[in-house]
This record gives structure tokens, C-alpha cells and sequence, in this order.
């Protein structure tokens, strides 16, 4: 059977979904809440803005997460040099420990994606998928 690109991409993110929540069900992560903690990861102290642009997420969309986020005690909201109209948000310790549960979970979710494929495909294939990403989002800017 030959599939699309369209249905392969979708349906991949649907399958990576499904196997990153079921690695990550001791944890009550919900679907868009790893992302966001490994955003953080590397991005501890963003702008929710920042957030919602790092993660492709509508702001709307990452306030309702960044609240459920908030009650799990993983993230916190805070001022920064007095700016009441910007927060930034940390990981708790509880948070950065999730994170590196998320991060572990990625690791291995790529690891079986990439099974049997020689480095040089892998480097390949990145570079493509890469080109790909920054194909679409060009023409989305443009929107």
C-alpha cells in the first residue's frame, strides 16, 4: 500500500501521541503538557508568548494547559522586574522530575522510530523533514 505524506504524518503523530501518553500514564500528563515541559526544559523562565510560539500552540489553548499545569503543581506562574502584564513560567522540582520523564519517553519513542535505520538515513531523513518543517512554516508566516 502506498500512503500519502498527508496521512503519514498524521497518523505518526497520532501513533507518538498514543505511546507517549501510555509511557507517561503514571505521570497524569495530558496530551500537550509534555511539550510544554520540554520546551521548559531547555527554556525554564519562558514567556508564555514565547511558549506559545516555541510549541505551536494557540495562546488561548496554552493558558487552559499552563492552568492544569499549575493545580498538578509542575509549573508556576511568576512577575518578573514588575511587569504585571507578562508572566514567566518555571518548572517546580515536581515539574523538572516530569520533564525528565517526558524527555526519557522521547528518547525511546525515537529510538523504536528510528529502528533499523543507519545513522546516515537518519541524518538524511532529518535534514529532509527539517526542510519540510521550514517549508510549511514559511508559508504560514506568510498568512
Amino acid at each position: 500500500m502506498e500512503y500519502s505524506f498527508h496521512y503519514l504524518i498524521m497518523a505518526q503523530q497520532a501513533l507518538f501521541q498514543k505511546e507517549l501518553l501510555a509511557r507517561l500514564k503514571d505521570t497524569d500528563l495530558t496530551s500537550g503538557q509534555p511539550k510544554i515541559l520540554d520546551y521548559l526544559a531547555d527554556h525554564d523562565g519562558a514567556s508564555q508568548k514565547d511558549i506559545a510560539q516555541g510549541c505551536h500552540v494557540e495562546p488561548g489553548t496554552l493558558t487552559t494547559l499552563l492552568n492544569r499545569m499549575e493545580e498538578m503543581d509542575l509549573v508556576e506562574r511568576r512577575m518578573l522586574n514588575g511587569n504585571r502584564r507578562s508572566y514567566h513560567i518555571f518548572m517546580t522540582e515536581k515539574g523538572k522530575a516530569h520533564a525528565d520523564l517526558t524527555q526519557t519517553a522521547f528518547k525511546e519513542l525515537e529510538e523504536t522510530a528510528f529502528h533499523g535505520i543507519t545513522a546516515e538515513e537518519q541524518e538524511q531523513f532529518m535534514h529532509l523533514f527539517e526542510r519540510i518543517f521550514e517549508n510549511t512554516l514559511a508559508h504560514n508566516e506568510k498568512d
